[in-house]
């Protein structure tokens, strides 16, 4: 028994490597350095020099700082083309780190797991069936801005990156709006590869609590039935049950309402501007390994490292499992006639999870003098603690059997094309009936974000009626196999959480381009009533229900000019029509 136990302890360590292959994390003998951008990148270039069989580097597009994003792949046989690799019916792990560079246990982590494929038998074995592929650092321009201050609630590294890159955009909210070239390059790779799962590493802020590493998986309600279904029941599980004989526990993701985690953790809603929001809208299972800021640095990325290997040992067993799972959600997809676009937590709904944390306390502050929170390490405890899974859809839409685009929107145009969207010209023009949205209402945060002035909550007004398309106008059809059909729901129709509506591309028609001087609309207006009696009749009733109404004369000649020939059709309505019919538009 003690053999076989001592074999088994074996197994999970790690062989350490030989001088000559040490990152320079493994170098410090302090654990305390993550390696800069140029070491990365050597470090990778050295292990393509080596093993050519099995470890391809490439170029994969460039990014805002000037230099070009890399693909590394690892296969068994060297095979670094994604359809051969699907004709071989390999798994594809995508591993992307960097993102945010302050955060780079990811980084250092990679460089190990890489090597460690290469020159460890038992590992190489399980490139047979997965192909693992790995973004080094994707926030190029944050990791060569390199600094020992702007993380100040983090344990180490001695130096890091920054979170924003060139532009000063946060990556994981510029998935959907893709303005950054890294996004946009990290998209074409994206649809290039499909994986089946995507990794993206992170360090949390937030509570003290006695974990390492924590977890944001896909929300399941999110995802397809199938995929849903065996995230929650096969591969969250091995997961977890991997970590811990690894020696590092996990829990989800620590997020709550309370003052400290135990009022309950909530389930994090990645809608598709953070990198998990956005594999799934392509049935791929996203996480976001989340170590703990406070944590010594060599133990984030020791525990960064064996979920990336936990990973990848579980795709192996569960290849079959995965596989399946995806193939029903593509087929289900091509059956859904609604489609979800924005979600609440549904808090009649929670299990129970046992979490190990610390007890927080109040004590006056050094600074204010008044109560301040602190986590007792003294006092640590492992306690039940609701966890709040569930996400209920709160609006939805119909799928139609095509968006009609004009060809004004070249942005939109470019944006769909690069996700995998196939958008026909009109060959000439057209006069179809189609379904177009008029908005009604919309919330507008105050300040800025990401560059955008955001909009949610919005009201729409469809309207069906013949509209004229020009010829050059786009095509978009959802009712072939090929379409992104979730991606394209989620970015076309406005009331979706991360529209394009929502970030601010279709701005321009909420703007009125023609409007009235009241002394001359006056008689216009009169001359209006007199000759159309419901007109006068809407009025009126307006004007009964409302007493503030019928004592504001200019919003009366205001309420008359927009419900006159005189407003402009183009106000307020939304660019993008829905074409309901069958067959194909014009036809």
């Amino acid at each position: 028994m003690f053999t076989v136990l001592l074999a088994s302890l074996m197994a999970l360590a790690p062989t350490p490597p030989t001088p000559a292959w040490r990152t320079p994390f493994e170098n410090d003998p302090a654990g305390n350095t993550t390696a800069t951008y140029a070491e990365c990148l050597a470090y990778y270039q050295k292990l393509a020099a080596a093993y050519p069989a099995h470890l391809h580097l490439a170029e994969a597009g460039p990014t805002d700082s000037g230099q070009p994003l890399h693909e590394v792949v690892l296969s068994a046989d060297g095979d670094a083309d994604p359809a051969s690799t699907r004709r071989k019916n390999r798994r594809v792990l995508f591993i992307q780190n960097g993102i945010h560079p302050g955060e780079p246990e990811g980084i250092d982590a990679s460089m190990m797991l890489a090597r460690d494929l290469l020159q460890q038998k038992p590992l190489m074995k399980l490139l047979a069936g997965v192909t693992v592929v790995i973004v080094p650092t994707y926030n190029i321009d944050g990791m060569l801005n390199r600094n020992s201050t702007t993380r100040v609630n983090q344990n180490g590294p001695v130096a890091y990156g920054f979170r924003g890159n060139a532009r000063h955009l946060d990556l994981n909210r510029d998935y959907i709006k893709q303005e950054s070239r890294n996004a946009r390059s990290f998209a074409a790779l994206f649809q290039k590869w499909q994986p089946d799962v995507f990794v993206e590493t992170h360090t949390s802020n937030g509570a003290d609590y006695q974990y390492t590493i924590t977890l944001i998986a896909t929300q399941h309600s999110k995802l397809a039935p199938a995929l849903g279904q065996y995230l929650q029941s096969q591969l969250l599980p091995a997961l977890y049950q991997g970590m811990n004989q690894k020696k590092w526990p996990m829990t989800p993701y620590v997020d709550f309402e309370g003052q400290t985690p135990e009022s309950g953790l909530r389930a994090f809603l990645e809608t598709p501007r953070y990198s998990t929001g956005y594999a799934a809208l392509f049935n791929t299972i996203g996480f976001m390994p989340e170590t703990h800021m406070l944590k010594a640095f060599a133990s984030r990325v020791h525990a960064t490292y064996d979920f990336l290997r936990t990973m990848l040992e579980t795709l192996d067993r569960q290849a079959p499992a995965l596989a399946a799972a995806r193939a029903t959600a593509a087929a289900d997809m091509q059956a859904k006639s609604s489609f979800p676009l924005t979600w609440a937590l549904d808090e009649s709904q929670s299990e129970t999870v046992q979490f190990r944390g610390y007890e927080g306390k109040m004590k006056p502050s050094e600074v204010s003098g008044q109560p301040r929170l602190y986590y007792d390490r003294a006092a640590p405890y492992t306690r039940p603690v609701p966890y709040f899974n569930t996400f209920k859809a709160t609006t939805t839409a119909s799928r139609p059997t095509a968006y009609i685009i004009p060809q004004a929107w070249t942005e939109v145009a470019d944006l769909l094309r690069r996700n995998g969207a196939t958008l026909e010209p009109l060959a000439h023009a057209v006069t179809v009936p189609v379904q177009t949205y008029y908005f009604t209402d919309f919330k507008t945060t105050p300040k800025p974000f990401e560059g955008h002035y955001v909009h949610s909550q919005v009201q729409v007004r469809p309207v069906e009626a013949p509209a004229t398309f020009a010829a050059g106008d786009l095509v978009v059809y959802l009712n072939n196999a090929t379409a992104p059909t979730r991606y394209l729901m989620e970015t076309l129709e406005p009331q979706a959480t991360d529209s394009f509506f929502a970030w601010g591309f279709f701005d321009s028609v909420l703007q009125q381009k023609e409007h009235f001087s009241d002394y001359v609309f006056e008689d216009v207006a009169a001359d209006l009533l007199r000759r159309d009696p419901v007109l006068r009749e809407r009025l009126e009733k307006l004007k009964a229900a409302s007493p503030a109404f019928a004592a504001n004369g200019p919003a009366q000649l205001e309420w008359v000019y927009q419900n006159s020939a005189y407003h402009e059709p183009g106000h307020n309505r939304y660019p993008v029509s829905r074409w309901l019919g069958p067959g194909r538009v014009g036809e």
